[in-house]
């Protein structure tokens, strides 16, 4: 998917400079046209676990959590995430991995060679059960990963069901873009649907998972999604997460997708190739086209972008945590990826042990703190549960700025997106009012037109929690 990103960067960039004028125009009353035909926004028919609605989520990057890399190993650290605040944990594949061309001396988690077992590597069954079951004892919830698009080359349905696997022109089974550790399924195939809902089933009712990320999502048609969800929701109310960015996967499977534009024009704006203005036309433009109540998944890194594209280091330099921030308050879900509490610089090994340096977690807490805001204030809160994001303007284009409100929760954000030190004036009067200074915990009264100097990269989070929780 890697490869497929890089090429629509620079398109990336057209479109944020089409949406900022589309909005400006907007705004201007200069959008009328001779068809004033208003489109609907689509809606999101899926229904949320309740427990999600004020969500974080955690990727788990197993082998290279412990120097064991084991099941049991990782969950020692259950009670660190707890008391970091951490909701979810996102568990990367943990099946078998295939041998045949595989890839390194370990291979890729995305090489499932049985949708039923546990990788030896991890460990046994019994200890991913314990695992999940701990995790419920402490309030967290456990999805794994689906690879439902391709399988190893070893899968037995190679042999065993080779009507399973598309074909090319030449008759034979095909490695998809070029992933030659994997093999092509055929969504055509009816028994093919029926089996793969099978697979899934069995984690919801052998360990009592509590659902999915779903790799290339978008490369498997909408409508088996669409099933799968209906029948996964008759064992227990699950989580679906799509690696996508595809309007019609959360209609009725997924409650969440990757915020993968966000994240892209994130690095862009790291990097000095677009203006940090372009945010508010971001949410815009996301304001009028993304489905009502779904939740989009904001990053500054996952084990793709670390392993492949770099260390947020490497990309955000010294901004790594005022993006952090920004991922963290903007609406949406905020991921936190295996060492980033430990401030991970280095580009994890993809098929070979390479486990991370914890450091004694020097970030767990600017983290805590945000993933606990997250939990309190309900104007951070994903989907309809949230309040909107509502840009306030600045006299200097460095500086984002904006407040989101719900009920009587709110929060106002400040954000220098430079390495230069900054004195900015925040127009209006919108955001005026009394806040505890998440970050400096001390109070503070925000006036009109209120006037103050940021240093490099400097964050400002204020919350403004009224009826309390």
């Amino acid at each position: 998917m890697m490869k497929i990103k890089k090429n629509l960067m620079w398109l990336l960039i057209l479109a944020l400079a089409a949406w900022s004028c589309n909005s400006q125009n907007s705004k201007n009353g200069s959008s009328e046209t001779a068809d004033s035909t208003v489109v609907a926004l689509p809606v999101s028919n899926v229904r949320h676990p309740d427990w999600s609605k004020n969500a974080n989520i955690y990727e788990v990057n197993l082998r290279q959590y412990t120097s064991q890399g084991t099941i049991t190993a990782f969950a020692e650290h259950l009670p660190r995430l707890k008391e970091m605040g951490v909701d979810i944990l996102w568990m990367m594949p943990v099946q078998p991995i295939g041998e045949k061309n595989r890839k390194g001396t370990l291979g890729s988690y995305y090489s499932v060679r049985d949708y039923k077992a546990i990788n030896p590597e991890f460990g046994a069954m019994e200890d991913f059960k314990t695992m999940v079951r701990q995790a419920h004892e402490l309030g967290m919830k456990v999805i794994i990963d689906w690879v439902a698009n391709h399988t190893a080359w070893d899968h037995a349905w190679v042999t065993a069901y080779p009507e399973f696997y598309d074909i090319d022109s030449t008759g034979s089974m095909y490695a998809p873009f070029g992933w030659e550790d994997v093999v092509q399924l055929d969504y055509v195939n009816d028994a093919l649907r029926d089996a793969m809902i099978g697979e899934m089933k069995f984690w919801i009712e052998e360990a009592d998972i509590d659902g999915y990320r779903c790799d290339v999502a978008g490369m498997v048609p909408t409508d088996f999604w669409d099933r799968a969800r209906r029948e996964l929701d008759e064992i227990k109310p699950v989580f679906m997460l799509a690696e996508a960015e595809k309007t019609e996967l959360l209609i009725d499977a997924f409650d969440m997708d990757y915020g993968w534009h966000f994240h892209q024009l994130s690095n862009l704006i790291a990097r000095g190739d677009t203006s940090a203005t372009v945010i508010a036309a971001y949410f815009d433009n996301l304001a009028g086209t993304f489905p009502q109540g779904a939740y989009k998944m904001n990053f500054t890194t996952n084990h793709d972008e670390n392993s492949w594209n770099g260390t947020v280091h490497e990309r955000y330099g010294e901004g790594f945590k005022t993006f952090a921030v920004l991922m963290a308050t903007v609406p949406g879900m905020p991921l936190v990826y295996s060492g980033q509490e430990a401030g991970l610089d280095k580009r994890l090994e993809f098929f070979e042990k390479d486990p991370i340096n914890w450091k004694n977690y020097p970030l767990k807490d600017f983290y805590k703190t945000l993933l606990d805001l997250k939990h309190s204030n309900q104007a951070l809160w994903n989907g309809d549960f949230g309040g909107k994001y509502v840009p306030v303007k600045t006299d200097n284009e460095a500086v984002v700025a904006f407040t989101r409100t719900k009920n009587d929760h709110s929060v106002l954000v400040i954000l220098n997106i430079s390495a230069q030190p900054h004195d900015v004036t925040l127009q209006g009067d919108a955001y005026a009012g009394d806040y505890n200074d998440v970050f400096g915990n001390k109070k503070i009264t925000m006036r009109d037109n209120h006037q103050l100097r940021l240093e490099a990269w400097e964050y400002r989070v204020y919350d403004a929690n009224a009826g309390g929780l």
